[in-house]
């Protein structure tokens, strides 16, 4: 290679090197700009979840203050004093805990009547969680029991009882245990062996529901 190609190629490369540099300077705060923003971006979510978790430990602690009062019918006074309100979760769910919580209480103190008010409200609460809303349905049944009329209750039950539902098995148990009611053993024996064919039976319900065959003469091996 001759020196005059070798010039030619060093004054290429500093032209090439001065344009980099050039570029740079006029772009190279971009880079800045996206590097503040991942770090003030990144401090920002640990903040929102510091904020999240001191609100939850706060509710947390207001319910567990209330329960600390002397009798049922304070803690559910305390109880009603704590706002669902809070910038984050679900305000609605954190309404439905503060009912059940006091639902419970209420019947502790005799108050039937607050207790079931308290469930039907939550089961018809329109947006929250279906689970919620068929466990608080299913409580207001075992709360209410006989004063629910006969063809409401069945009703709920079926409905409960629908295939996919969350406590699907739970109300299964409840449309048998109102057959032995009845004294329909033989239904009763039926409807607990088709109980026991269920695939998500926990351990506890699939005991109960096997001496309650056994109790009512019937078969549970034959399930």
């Amino acid at each position: 290679m001759s020196e005059t190609d070798s010039f030619i190629d060093e004054v290429t490369e500093e032209l090439r090197r001065d344009k980099q540099f050039a570029t740079f300077r006029k772009y190279g705060w971009i880079g800045g700009v996206v590097v503040a923003l991942i770090v003030g971006g990144a401090a920002y979510v640990e903040w929102q979840k510091s904020r999240a978790q001191a609100e939850a430990q706060g509710f947390g602690n207001a319910i567990l203050s209330a329960l600390e009062t002397e009798d049922s019918a304070a803690r559910v006074a305390a109880l009603e004093a704590i706002s669902p309100d809070g910038a984050f979760g679900d305000k609605a769910t954190r309404a439905a805990l503060l009912e059940f919580i006091s639902a419970d209480e209420a019947l502790r103190a005799g108050d039937t009547a607050g207790a079931t008010a308290r469930l039907a409200g939550i089961a018809a609460t329109e947006g929250l969680d279906e689970a919620y809303r068929d466990m608080a349905k299913l409580k207001w049944l075992a709360a209410a029991g006989a004063s629910v009329d006969a063809a409401e209750r069945d009703a709920a039950l079926a409905d409960l009882a629908t295939p996919g539902r969350p406590y699907r098995v739970l109300a299964l148990e409840q449309q048998a245990l109102v057959l032995v009611a009845a004294e329909k053993k033989d239904e009763a024996v039926t409807a607990l062996k088709a109980l026991l064919q269920e695939a998500d039976v926990p351990p506890g319900l699939r005991r109960r529901a096997t001496q309650l065959i056994v109790a009512l003469g019937g078969e549970p091996d034959a399930a």
